[in-house]
């Protein structure tokens, strides 16, 4: 009886899975494992949010196998150990596993292929699964991977897109296999309390409800952050409970300027990917530096208190970031909000952003999370790296009635119109009847002390 291994990492899914298809043509039984590696948790992932999703997600990829006859294996320990014993147990030829594009996964990936050659076993990384279009599909000229996003867009558009995979009807799972059980959600402490539901099904669900009812809206609406027309399905692509490449099929067979919307962001996900896949370093380092000597001190520290807390006085600001601590996720218009106030405004690290948000993320990718907040801070990807978004005109203009604001910072539910964005304003009672802190700084101060600091630098 041969047997193969499929290795789950980040595409927690049955449906277009390309490592699971070619693992049940070529073998008579399959063993699908999915490894808690302590290494994954030290490297930034043990975030409660996202160790949440995850059990969610694993519970769901299980009841889909065991839909089919199979089931799936849980080990914790180290990867490749943990692999390369299943392979000896079973006497496996082959383990397939989904190409990763950080630095940790192709470590992860030549250590395992080193490891199985050993043991006569033979390693397949299948490209696509993560992405819509590999890390290095598509070059530009001199290069090995493309600096800004429009090119790359156009050549994106342009390769042939996969034909998503139906989900395999039969998977014959070996016996006498150990498994750990699977982590249930209500054993992680300190998750959000509104934190969405994780793995396959929920995100087939949502990806269908969306497109029927959203997606013809999105062009016009998808920065409307009361309205919150978005798809949601970041969480889901992080963990590949749902295929990018079945994502952008669905959407493009419907047409129209909100399904090509959308297909433009899933491509920034791979846009940032194939970065990343280049640059590995980008993760922690400038990936284009400016030089800057960003504040620090008791000052910079208190700010960057209140702007995790909520509590810098802007109130589209707070209003942000107080959906991430009660979600695990916050509108994409409010991270650039956000995202721009602290490397801006306060001129803050983006480091310490992007640390703050990998910690309450359901979605916290490594490439999307970093590369923006690089992009925001103008030391990545963005071609105006001295553009910065002014909180008040950004809330006039993408919640101009104060609803998401008075959503998320109740002590401003009472006021009405321009109010609700410059509540400073506001003198004697109308002051004293809330309880909201003034402004942390002026954004003229703000504004000014960017720009010197960058012509200085």
């Amino acid at each position: 009886m041969t047997v193969s291994v499929v290795l789950y990492t980040s595409d927690l899914r049955v449906h277009d899975h390309p490592p699971l298809r070619a693992a049940l043509e070529g073998a008579q039984e399959v063993l699908p494992v999915f490894v808690r590696d302590p290494a994954v948790d030290r490297a930034g992932f043990a975030a409660p949010n996202r160790l949440a999703f995850l059990a969610d997600c694993l519970t769901d990829l299980d009841r889909g196998l065991r839909d089919r006859g199979g089931r799936l294996v849980v080990r914790e320990g180290d990867t490749v150990s943990e692999v390369r014993a299943l392979v000896r147990q079973t006497d496996a030829d082959e383990v397939h596993m989904a190409a990763g594009v950080t630095a940790f996964a192709r470590a992860r990936e030549s250590r395992l292929r080193r490891a199985l050659e050993a043991d006569g076993c033979r390693l397949y990384v299948h490209d696509g699964v993560v992405d819509v279009v590999p890390p290095g599909e598509v070059l530009p000229y001199g290069s090995d991977h493309f600096a800004v996003f429009t090119p790359y867009f156009k050549r994106w558009t342009a390769e042939p897109l996969r034909v998503p995979l139906a989900a395999s009807r039969s998977v014959r799972v070996p016996s006498g296999v150990r498994s750990e059980r699977i982590p249930r959600r209500t054993a992680v402490t300190g998750v959000s309390p509104a934190l969405a539901v994780g793995g396959e099904s929920e995100g087939r669900r949502l990806l269908g409800s969306w497109l029927a009812d959203h997606v013809d809206t999105y062009q016009d609406r998808h920065d409307d952050l009361a309205g919150d027309v978005t798809s949601r399905l970041s969480p889901h692509l992080h963990f590949g409970t749902v295929s990018a490449t079945e994502a952008v099929h669905r959407a493009s067979g419907r047409g129209g300027p909100g399904a090509e919307a959308f297909v433009r962001q899933v491509c920034w996900r791979d846009f940032h990917h194939q970065v990343l896949a280049a640059r590995p370093e980008a993760a922690g380092a400038d990936y284009r530096p400016r030089q800057d000597r960003w504040r620090r001190g008791a000052g910079a520290e208190a700010d960057l208190a209140a702007w995790r807390e909520g509590r810098t006085g802007y109130p589209v600001v707070d209003a942000a970031m107080r959906q991430l601590a009660h979600e695990g996720w916050m509108h994409n218009r409010g991270r650039l909000i956000t995202a721009s106030f602290l490397v801006k405004t306060l001129y803050i690290d983006w480091r310490e952003g992007a640390r703050h948000f990998l910690s309450l993320l359901v979605d916290g990718d490594i490439a999307n999370n970093q590369l923006n907040w690089q992009w925001v801070a103008g030391t990545g990807t963005d071609t105006r790296p001295q553009r910065v978004l002014n909180p008040v005109r950004q809330a006039r203009r993408y919640d101009p009635d104060g609803s998401y604001v008075r959503r998320w910072v109740p002590e401003l539910a009472g006021l009405e119109g321009p109010a609700v964005h410059e509540p400073w304003r506001l003198t004697g009672l109308d002051r004293a009847s809330f309880d909201y802190p003034d402004p942390v700084v002026e954004l003229s101060e703000g504004l000014a002390r960017f720009r010197e600091a960058r012509s200085s630098s």
